[in-house]
């Protein structure tokens, strides 16, 4: 038998070569990249709050089971947007390919579609965004048949569904589109009516009122413009954020019955809560159906993307504050949680699952100085004592006059018996 010459190859040299191959084809993440799939620890507490219920946008979701009969409305406001802005179609789809590498590259996961359906879903549904806003925000008189703007049912579900992490188009084809029509330059900016939209879509307090002052941010989509809408000043930081070293707060029921008063602060910042002379001061917060969507779209977005997880602390402060119902009503009672639910149990078990599957950074607590003075306060004794008096004896009026009056009674059941002894005496 002739033997062959050729040494055997080293398996590891085999697998060495397969494993940079597989490294070589390794897509580079962009610096650019804003658009994420919700991590499975969130999604998995309630999925229905990541996924679009109508209507698809971007490439995510396009074309998943019960979303297909608004292609055909999104189809129309195209064709709508294209006899409004008088350009045509061609340009439009020309300068989509121009910016396909970095649409795509705004996306943390690989798009596996071709180069003309990325394009196609894009253009549809960036003129479909901008058709809505423009018929949303402004003074348009609406067609008849509009299909959805003229059906309330459509409009409630398809709000929801803009507002979602994974269903976003990057901002900026937005207002490439927006620029390239001369005779939208009449109308607000793409920024203002989103502006517009988003606080009328939202239940949260929003800091700043002037639309205007927000021309020159840089947004990446709606979940990020609402969330911009919310970020605390530069002092505002300063003041409140360093390491957390405290334990948790206490619930709003423990921390009653030590003496802390509850307040609805006068404030349009959601995060501007404060803790001074034994009163917690917390902005109102309007809990309705759509309430828990938003927050968990917000919430994941910081946790994907952003260094400073200001929803993420503001919901592990309040889940620390509720644990039963008991804690809501509270919240209710002082006017600061607007109960649009109903159930005080609903808003207990909505508050405690918000914060599931969040990752707490300890080094950047937005609310560590406020731990820190809550349970500061809450330690000394003579704060829990003096609160337990009043809560017991000091109560009512009635209970005041009733403490107050006791020892008087004995006081003068004491002179009238010493007076009675003398004036036997007397005898």
């Amino acid at each position: 038998m002739e033997r062959s010459n050729e040494a055997p190859q080293n398996p590891g040299i085999q697998l060495a070569t397969s494993m940079s191959e597989e490294l070589g084809d390794l897509t580079r993440l962009s610096a650019s990249c804003c658009i994420y799939k919700v991590p499975e620890r969130l999604r998995c507490v309630n999925e229905k709050a990541y996924t679009p219920q109508v209507v698809s946008i971007g490439p995510i979701h396009h074309g998943k089971k019960g979303l297909e009969d608004m292609e055909e409305h999104k189809k129309r406001y195209l064709q709508h947007f294209l006899n409004r802005t008088k350009v045509s179609l061609e340009v439009y789809v020309t300068k989509i390919q121009v910016k396909e590498p970095e649409l795509r590259s705004c996306y943390a996961h690989n798009i596996g579609l071709s180069s003309d359906e990325f394009v196609r879903i894009i253009l549809v549904d960036a003129a479909f965004i901008i058709e809505l806003l423009l018929r949303y925000c402004s003074p348009i008189q609406l067609e008849s048949n509009d299909g959805i703007l003229n059906k309330p049912w459509l409009k409630k579900f398809i709000i929801p569904d803009m507002l979602l992490l994974e269903n976003q188009l990057p901002f900026f084809i937005l207002e490439d589109l927006f620029a390239t029509a001369e005779v939208l330059a009449m109308m607000p900016s793409v920024f203002v009516l989103s502006y517009i939209f988003c606080m009328e879509s939202t239940s949260l307090h929003v800091k700043r009122d002037d639309s205007g002052s927000f021309s020159s941010f840089k947004v990446e989509h709606f979940v990020d413009l609402i969330r911009t809408l919310h970020l605390p000043t530069e002092e505002e930081n300063s003041k409140y954020q360093r390491p957390f070293e405290a334990s948790p707060v206490p619930s709003m029921t423990t921390l009653h019955q030590a003496g802390v008063k509850f307040k609805a602060r006068s404030s349009n910042n959601l995060f501007d809560i404060r803790f001074k002379d034994g009163s917690l001061e917390i902005p109102n917060l309007m809990i309705a159906y759509s309430t828990e969507l938003l927050l968990r779209n917000l919430i994941a977005f910081e946790q994907c993307h952003c260094d400073c997880n200001y929803f993420s602390d503001y919901i592990f402060l309040m889940d620390n504050l509720v644990n039963t119902p008991n804690d809501v009503e509270l919240l209710v009672k002082n006017g600061i949680v607007e109960n649009l639910l109903g159930d005080k149990n609903k808003v207990s078990t909505l508050i405690n699952s918000l914060g599931k599957g969040v990752v707490f950074d300890k080094a950047s607590f937005y609310y560590a100085t406020l731990t820190a003075d809550i349970n500061k306060y809450y330690k000394k004794p003579w704060n829990e004592w003096k609160a337990n008096l009043k809560q017991k004896y000091f109560n009512t009026t009635w209970d005041t006059i009733s403490v107050i009056g006791a020892p008087i009674a004995i006081i003068l059941t004491f002179v009238q018996t010493v007076c009675s002894v003398y004036q036997s005496g007397q005898r």
